[in-house]
């Protein structure tokens, strides 16, 4: 008896120095973007968890959200878009960049009165949808590495996801289709989050991650 309830006092003193020390996890919350050129109001709330919110009126362009700050291809995002309502051009999407090659990237599950389109590459589908596959180029603009110019990757959703319900994106899905479509990206990974991005209009959102 003596002996099981020793070995049970050191299973507990291990598990909570294990809990104390252990590395953080890629939770959610590690990465927080929250980004305007200027113009207009952009009001944005960095919520417990996963949880974010943000309202904006005649912006000028912007990106709030939530993530990691360390991407990687297999990448499994969840969320609950409990609210996501632009009144002008906005999206809802998976986000991140590589260096080397310098990518920026979009999987958009929702968007305003524009969806983005570019030079067409195919399609995918996942997580229960079908996705247009399109690149386009930006010269000279806005990076993470500061004004450059860069490719961006799109997986634009047929139809507009509905909101209000715990979905997923399968970021490796993408990945696979964009590179059997030579759209290689980067061997170095910046941070991923899932964003809401508008420009030139208004609205809200309230999105949780995990």
């Amino acid at each position: 008896m003596f002996k099981k309830k020793l070995f049970g006092l050191f299973l507990a003193v291990s598990m909570s120095l294990t809990s104390l020390f252990a590395l953080p996890s890629y939770a959610a919350t590690d990465y927080w973007q929250n980004w305007t050129d200027g113009g207009g109001t952009v009001r944005a709330t960095n919520g417990s968890g996963g949880n974010f919110s943000v309202t904006w009126q005649n912006c000028g362009n912007f990106v709030v959200g939530k993530g990691w700050g360390s991407g990687n291809a297999s990448r499994v995002c969840n969320y609950n878009a409990g609210q996501f309502a632009p009144s002008g051009n906005g999206y809802l999407t998976f986000y991140g960049w590589t260096r080397n090659a310098l990518i920026e990237y979009y999987i958009v599950d929702s968007w305003g009165t524009y969806r983005p389109t570019g030079t067409y590459k195919g399609s995918v589908s996942s997580d229960g949808g079908t996705y247009d596959i399109y690149t386009t180029q930006r010269v000279n603009a806005p990076s993470i590495d500061g004004t450059k110019t860069f490719t961006q990757y799109w997986s634009v959703r047929q139809s507009k996801r509905a909101t209000g319900s715990n979905v997923a994106i399968t970021f490796s899905n993408h990945v696979n289709a964009w590179k059997s479509k030579g759209m290689n990206l980067g061997s170095s990974w910046s941070y991923q989050a899932l964003c809401v991005e508008g420009y030139q209009s208004s609205g809200s959102a309230n999105v949780t991650v995990w």
